[in-house]
């Protein structure tokens, strides 16, 4: 097992800077004038001030070299400056990525834990009405636009029954805690504000119920059928024999085989969900790095797009390598090599 966890994280290096390489190849090969987002409309006709903006940005060399630039700064642990903050990137995600992780954090809890619930349900009460009703709400739920029930979700709690707040991390009156984590709910619990906590977990419930939603119904599918594999098995015949009671068989036999492949799913899920929460965070107006994302996207920064793919890439890369080993431990029967 050591052995194998080295070797990964060694090769994680070289698998980022292709990403890198690809990311940077793509991004600069689309149509478009970065200098849109650095230089005033006014100023774009005064040739001076553009050559002094490509020469301040490194816009004015080739590719290749713009290319080894950026690499050699990379490897220094400069992410460069963005053309439409002037800050520098490191900084800009610092200052994101903690609303997204919470955000991912608590849609990914919400989502496996009653995927997994209704998975189970819907495997040992087998075409009776518990079972179609957890399939039919998990069907809705993975084949949903995020864009679509965010804003149904958003009318309902929000504008119809007034159980949840509006879009925001916080009520617009609300000062945000000093940023301790980043996390607004331990944040606020951290400096003992009861009043913040719950303000802050009002404003968190329905974006990661939305979010969640999709999780949910791709890991109760899936648990339902590796559990119906599962519970066919002999081993399962024999502990019901031995007089271990139904919930014994479900949980300590059964759900802990069902949960090897929904490992995957799970693990590639929070992985995605890191920069895939685009639609999510523009809806509820989330300041996340899938904001972030979006908005470098539009203004073509360079920088701050390459930081973004840094970090899902880093994401993808680091929870596949937590996923291979806790399959190791969910079943000893696989062994790493």
């Amino acid at each position: 097992m050591t052995r194998y966890i080295v070797r990964r994280l060694l090769s994680l290096p070289l698998l980022l800077l292709g990403i890198v390489s690809l990311a940077f190849l793509i991004s600069h090969a689309t149509q478009g004038d970065p200098l849109a987002s650095i230089v005033s409309e006014r100023q774009m006709d005064n040739p001076e001030v553009v050559a002094a903006a490509k020469a301040r940005w490194g816009l004015d060399k080739s590719l290749p070299e713009q290319y080894f630039i950026y690499i050699r700064n990379l490897l220094s642990g400069d992410l460069g400056t963005s053309f439409r903050t002037k800050q520098p990137v490191a900084q800009d995600l610092l200052e994101r990525l903690p609303a997204t992780l919470e955000l991912v954090i608590a849609a990914m809890l919400l989502g496996s834990t009653t995927g997994i619930v209704l998975g189970v349900l819907a495997a040992r009460f087998r075409d009776r009405v518990i079972d179609h009703a957890a399939r039919l709400w998990a069907l809705i739920g993975s084949s949903t636009p995020v864009f679509w029930s965010g804003l149904i979700f958003l009318y309902i709690f929000s504008v119809v029954l007034g159980w949840l707040p509006g879009p925001g991390r916080l009520d617009a009156r609300a000062t945000p805690p000093e940023g301790l984590t980043g996390f607004l709910t331990i944040d606020a619990l951290l400096i003992g504000d009861m009043g913040l906590f719950w303000d802050a977990l009002h404003h968190l419930m329905l974006p990661a119920l939305v979010l969640g939603w999709t999780v949910m119904g791709i890991v109760s599918r899936l648990v339902r059928a590796s559990m119906l594999d599962v519970l066919s098995q002999d081993y399962i015949t024999a502990a019901r024999a031995r007089g271990a009671g139904e919930v014994r068989v479900l949980l300590n036999h059964a759900l802990r085989n069902a949960l090897v492949p929904t490992l995957t799913i799970i693990g590639f899920t929070f992985a995605y969900l890191i920069t895939g929460a685009v639609l999510t965070e523009a809806i509820f107006s989330w300041t996340g790095i899938g904001s972030y994302a979006v908005d470098a996207a539009r203004s073509l920064d360079y920088p701050a797009i390459m930081g973004v793919t840094i970090v899902g890439g880093a994401a993808f890369l680091l929870t596949n390598l937590a996923t291979d080993i806790a399959y190791a431990f969910a079943d000893p029967r696989i062994r790493l090599s």
